[in-house]
């Protein structure tokens, strides 16, 4: 489920062998030396002995050229022995196995080199994940620690806040108000109702809120997503602005202010196996009947910052890309 990020401190066929097949031997046209006679014709075969003993050599026959015509004679090879021709044709079969060996054996080498995904027929359905970048971790100024290291006890975050939002996955479109920067504080109020935005908005005065950094992009299915990742003076009120706005003192539906159109929230659990230490998720889901979209958002407080991870969709937010995309966003910031 989860991608691994990589911690930089710096700012960063084997073919089958060809078989070759034996060429065949070329027709013998013996010629005989000038001044030589030509030898008679002879009709008779070369005598053969039964038994166990070696087979003997085969004798070439000569014919002679017509008289009058001043051509010389031709020496006419005579058959192989039935045992060499045997042997031969064992050869010439031996030869094509090798190369039908060999070309199968690079096709099998070429198909274990490959992955599931891209053999016909064996093609894996996706579970419907999103190809996220390979993620990593900014490059901090000299000597600041990492959040959540003994080294650390504030829990701050010194790396670029920009540089902790999740990038867009592969073929998203981009969000033209929300491209990665440093955005108002009430672009980020908007998403709440007119209700919730006036006491929201004294509180993050009075935490002293440090800015607001926000992506958001939409995929090809309409999922419209957003991460907004807002950065306090301190972890206390990073801590105070959830447990006392965001979820109103852990109220019966789960959060007090919701993003604008969401009314039926319930509690959504994360699986065991992608918790990220040090983080604490809340995350939440709107129940049916929802409007003319389903929205499941989450809060990922980790030390001195907060994200707010949504996703909304016609056809209600599917929970894979979901659980991915809040847990790689926590990855980010623990």
């Amino acid at each position: 489920m989860t991608d691994q990020l990589t911690d930089g401190r710096a700012a960063p066929e084997g073919g089958a062998a060809e078989a070759l097949e034996p060429a065949a031997p070329a027709p013998a046209t013996g010629r005989p030396e000038a001044g030589a006679a030509s030898a008679p014709a002879t009709d008779t075969a070369p005598a053969t002995v039964s038994g166990t003993g070696p087979e003997p050599a085969a004798v070439p026959v000569t014919e002679a050229a017509p008289a009058g015509t001043g051509a010389e004679a031709v020496v006419v090879p005579a058959a192989a022995p039935r045992g060499r021709r045997v042997l031969r044709a064992v050869a010439r079969w031996t030869a094509a196995a090798v190369v039908c060996g060999g070309v199968g054996a690079g096709t099998a080498l070429g198909i274990t080199s490959l992955d599931r995904h891209q053999v016909p027929g064996l093609a894996t359905e996706s579970d419907g994940r999103w190809a996220y970048p390979a993620l990593s971790l900014p490059a901090l100024p000299a000597d600041r620690p990492r959040p959540f290291t003994g080294a650390n006890d504030a829990e701050i975050h010194w790396a670029d806040t920009r540089r902790l939002l999740l990038p867009e996955p592969a073929g998203a479109t981009s969000d033209a108000r929300l491209t990665g920067g440093f955005v108002p504080t009430e672009r980020y109020l908007a998403l709440y109702g007119k209700d919730f935005r006036g006491e929201m908005r004294q509180a993050l005065a009075d935490s002293a809120l440090r800015h607001v950094a926000a992506r958001g992009w939409t995929m090809p299915d309409g999922t419209r997503t957003s991460v907004h990742v807002l950065r306090f003076t301190s972890v206390a009120h990073a801590q105070q602005f959830e447990d006392e706005v965001i979820r109103g003192g852990y109220s019966t539906d789960g959060v007090k202010t919701l993003p604008d159109g969401v009314e039926l929230v319930l509690p959504e659990a994360f699986p065991d196996d992608i918790e990220v230490p040090d983080v604490r998720i809340s995350a939440y889901r709107e129940q049916q009947p929802y409007g003319p979209e389903q929205t499941r958002f989450a809060y990922v407080q980790a030390g001195d910052s907060i994200a707010l991870v949504t996703l909304a969709r016609k056809d209600g937010v599917a929970t894979v890309p979901f659980q991915q995309t809040v847990t790689l966003q926590a990855q980010l910031l623990g």
